[in-house]
């Protein structure tokens, strides 16, 4: 698994460890759904199919992702757009984001509206809507 410079990949301006690296690494869990978007989005960077498997809704989840396999993808950036609901309270969210990133040296980018659950105390990432 790659390792993020200090300043977190999710675009939040601070370091890693006090950002996104506290919930990949288990120590807490994301307490809203943007902020279980943003660990997401650095898992993503960082290759890091467990948490991703692990933070997916069961009824929505893949069997695995193969994210090793792709060379080619770089992520480059996250801007979160708008985000309705998904507070520490709230059991359902919606962030929409815009994650940019480049495959063999093409610059491209991934629009989506996500859906995410909260149940038990624990964020989970549910389905998402591309726009285009």
């Amino acid at each position: 698994m790659a390792k993020l410079h200090n300043t977190c990949a999710c675009g939040s301006g601070i370091d890693f460890e006090s950002c996104c690296g506290r919930y990949i690494s288990g120590m807490q869990q994301a307490p809203t759904a943007e902020k279980l978007m943003r660990s997401r989005y650095s898992a993503y960077v960082l290759g890091d199919e467990k948490y991703l498997l692990d933070t997916w809704h069961h009824s929505t989840r893949p069997g695995a992702l193969a994210l090793q396999q792709d060379t080619s993808l770089k992520w480059i950036g996250l801007d979160i757009m708008v985000t309705a609901n998904g507070l520490e309270n709230d059991t359902e969210g919606t962030v929409e984001f815009v994650a940019r990133y480049k495959i063999n040296g093409k610059a491209e980018r991934l629009h989506e509206v996500s859906r995410f659950c909260k149940e038990q105390g624990k964020w989970y990432y549910l389905d998402g809507d591309l726009k285009t």
